[in-house]
C-alpha cells in the first residue's frame, strides 16, 4: 500500500494567497473520508462542510478527525515548508475502513468555516484502507514535509 501525495484544493491555493490560511498560526485537523465520498474533488470544494461521507464516530475514529500538532511553516532557502507530526488512530471494537484523508483548518477564518486545506488518496490503487481492531492507522508525513511551496527567483 503507497499513500498518494497531498494535493492542495484550487479555493485553498486562493485561501492561502488572499491571507485566509495562517499556516503557523490556524489549528489544523485531519480527518478519515469513505471511497463514497466527494473528498478527492479539487476544484469545486472549499469548507468541510462541502465534503461528504466522512467516517462516522465509531472503532477508535471520531468525527472531525484529530488536531494535527507540531505544526510548522518554515523558510528555508526560498522554500516554503508546511509539516505536522504524524496523525493516527487505532481501531478499537470494529474496524476502520477509509479511503482518504483531509486536512483542514478548525474554526472560522475570514468568514469561512473550517476551510479544507488539502487531501491524499490513502492508497493510490485505489482501494479501501482497513484497520482491524487493536491496529493503528498512521499517517507518515514526508520527510520534505506535507506540502511545499517554492519557485525561481529573477534579479
Amino acid at each position: 500500500m503507497a499513500m498518494g501525495k497531498w494535493k492542495v484544493y484550487e479555493q485553498a491555493k486562493k485561501h492561502l494567497s488572499d491571507g485566509t490560511f495562517d499556516l503557523d498560526g490556524n489549528t489544523y485537523k485531519c480527518a478519515l473520508f469513505a471511497s463514497t465520498s466527494n473528498a478527492n474533488t479539487l476544484s469545486t470544494s472549499s469548507i468541510f462542510a462541502d465534503l461528504t461521507n466522512e467516517l462516522t464516530t465509531a472503532n477508535g475514529y471520531t468525527a472531525g478527525g484529530v488536531t494535527l500538532t507540531s505544526v510548522t511553516w518554515t523558510n528555508a532557502s526560498g522554500t516554503m515548508t508546511f509539516t505536522g507530526a504524524i496523525p493516527s488512530w487505532t481501531a478499537s471494537g470494529g474496524s476502520i475502513v477509509a479511503r482518504f484523508a483531509v486536512i483542514y483548518a478548525s474554526g472560522t477564518l475570514n468568514t469561512l468555516v473550517n476551510p479544507i486545506l488539502c487531501v491524499a488518496l490513502l492508497d493510490t490503487t485505489p482501494a479501501d484502507v482497513t484497520i482491524t481492531t487493536g491496529n493503528s492507522l498512521s499517517i507518515n508525513v514526508n520527510a520534505s514535509g506535507i506540502f511545499q511551496l517554492s519557485g525561481a527567483t529573477t534579479d
